[in-house]
């Protein structure tokens, strides 16, 4: 498949029926249908995403972390994956002082050979290339602190080409692309 899709999602903090919403969403959009074939939770909330996902009849391949307020001690903080021919560092964002700048997260991923760094814990959606490196946050799909409202991201993977990212925002259970 020259064309792969990843969800991104974080920071449901119990909002199971967005959460369903969005994976009912997502599960309409897998092969053979589509193209996401992998999903990413970057913690708060980890304890909600079986719940959802058997609603939603989901079954993707997850890659997880926890956050600040998951207390699965079983789950990692910080996890790295290859997805179609790049390099993922994903964490929760809550130890990487955030609200420093991006630094220590640039630093992380540059030491796990990350192509993209993921993370959540502001609950804001965020996409920029720093230094080399692509950052995403999905922002929050259970407490947005943005005016887009609650969101989760779609990074898109085609051979040759530049990622893409896409935001969707969830507004009485529709979804929408939203542009920023």
């Amino acid at each position: 498949m020259n064309n792969k899709k990843m969800l991104v999602l974080s920071d449901t903090h119990g909002s199971l029926s967005v959460l369903k919403t969005v994976m009912n969403w997502a599960k309409d959009r897998m092969p053979p249908d589509d193209t996401i074939c992998d999903a990413v939770f970057l913690g708060d909330g980890v304890s909600d995403l079986g719940a959802a996902a058997d609603a939603a009849g989901f079954y993707g391949n997850w890659n997880v972390v926890r956050g600040n307020n998951d207390y699965e001690h079983t789950i990692q903080d910080s996890a790295v994956f290859d997805f179609a021919g790049y390099r993922f560092f994903i964490c929760h964002g809550h130890r990487y002082n955030l609200y420093g700048g991006h630094h220590s997260l640039i630093s992380a991923g540059r030491s796990n050979n990350a192509d993209v760094v993921m993370f959540g814990h502001t609950h804001v959606p965020y996409f920029k290339n720093e230094n080399g490196i692509l950052l995403v946050n999905p922002g929050s799909v259970g407490r947005p602190r943005s005016r887009i409202g609650a969101t989760f991201a779609v990074i898109e993977c085609i051979q040759e080409e530049p990622l893409k990212v896409k935001f969707y925002r969830i507004d009485n259970g529709k979804i929408r692309e939203v542009k920023f």
